[in-house]
């Protein structure tokens, strides 16, 4: 039996389609504009709030330089200090306004700073602008290409211990990690000195050339083998544990029990469900760390002789040389303070469901 229908007849409702739903309740491409959105927000508030912190710390600087008991006098005179005259010392503290206040010594060195004057450095021997041009490109390349590394040996590693967890290869990697994480930076720079320089003679023990030669490519990678072997060993035990917990986690919440449930399992598990979550710890980390990157570098440029600017801010500020001491002090704070916001952007943009706002 045929069924006819009017034309004009109402057509029964149809249900509209339900899209899958979405954590965020939003597509993934909106989830990432809304990440950004969020990340370039956070980013100029830390800019804002870092204005007045690096004010704070060039003011701790000069206060604090200026209760040390040593007498930036003899830095300025050096081997002169003995037989230099009464007079001579006078001219030479009326000179370099060495009996100045030091809240007055830290308002004019920011006006000069202003002025694009940073000075002359009593220890170096030379203009500040000059030394901190010299010697920057040297730390710089030392310590982020120690803190890539060791960022991507962790990740790499630590996820590939978490996955297994208790097994042998996550029991020795941990036990190592926490043996390094308790060691000195110093004293894997002597060990490995000891071991590939002096015993086996594989590297040289200091600098960043030969002496009589120029800087060169061949001399410079040759000289950096040692100290970034030290930098990178001493940054890696930290990410791992924190790579290699957060993969432990991840991997037994509902979410990854779900997915296995589905289905879905090994690299694919790893890279789409358990990586991305465990990996903003990580980066999280690696802001609070640059402290410790700015110290370990200090110590390491100091054991290899590598020239560099953490070797110069150790003594410039023996020497209370505040015109190469205020900019290198001042520098390392807003690294770390850039570093952070950046670290903390990138764990917002990756996941705006943490929820950073400051």
């Amino acid at each position: 039996m045929t069924t006819w229908i009017r034309p004009d007849a109402e057509r029964p409702a149809v249900a509209p389609r339900i899209a899958p739903e979405n954590p965020l309740g939003t597509s993934e491409y909106e989830r990432r504009r809304g990440g950004y959105r969020i990340a370039m927000r956070l980013l100029g508030r830390r800019f804002l709030v870092m204005i007045p912190t690096v004010l704070l710390v060039s003011l701790g600087v000069f206060a604090l330089a200026a209760a040390s008991p040593f007498d930036p006098l003899t830095a300025h005179l050096g081997d002169r200090y003995q037989s230099a005259t009464r007079a001579q010392r006078d001219a030479m503290t009326q000179a370099y306004d060495l009996d100045d206040h030091w809240f007055t010594a830290w308002w004019k060195w920011w006006g000069a700073v202003f002025r694009g004057d940073l000075g002359w450095s009593s220890t170096m021997r030379q203009p500040v602008a000059d030394v901190i041009g010299q010697r920057l490109p040297f730390t710089l390349g030392m310590s982020f290409t120690a803190l890539l590394s060791a960022a991507v040996i962790a990740i790499v590693l630590g996820a590939v211990v978490g996955m297994r967890r208790g097994g042998l290869l996550d029991r020795a990697c941990t036990s190592l990690a926490a043996i390094l994480a308790a060691t000195p930076p110093f004293v894997v720079s002597l060990l490995l000195v000891s071991a590939f320089a002096v015993g086996l003679g594989w590297f040289p023990t200091s600098g960043a050339r030969r002496p009589g030669d120029g800087y060169s490519l061949d001399g410079l990678l040759t000289h950096a083998v040692l100290p970034y072997l030290a930098l990178t060993i001493s940054m890696i035990p930290w990410l791992l544990l924190t790579m290699r917990s957060a993969v432990v986690d991840a991997a037994a919440s509902d979410a990854v029990r779900g997915a296995r449930a589905r289905g879905v399992g090994g690299w694919r598990l790893l890279r789409g469900h358990i990586v991305p979550v465990s990996v903003l710890p990580t980066l999280a980390l690696l802001g609070t760390r640059l402290p410790e990157l700015i110290a370990g570098a200090a110590i390491v440029e100091t054991v290899f002789g590598w020239p560099g600017l953490a070797e110069a801010l150790v003594d410039s500020a023996v020497a209370l040389d505040f015109s190469l001491l205020a900019p290198l002090a001042v520098g390392s704070a807003v690294l770390v303070l850039v570093g952070s916001a950046l670290s903390d952007a990138a764990a917002v943009w990756i996941d705006p469901r943490i929820g950073l706002r400051a």
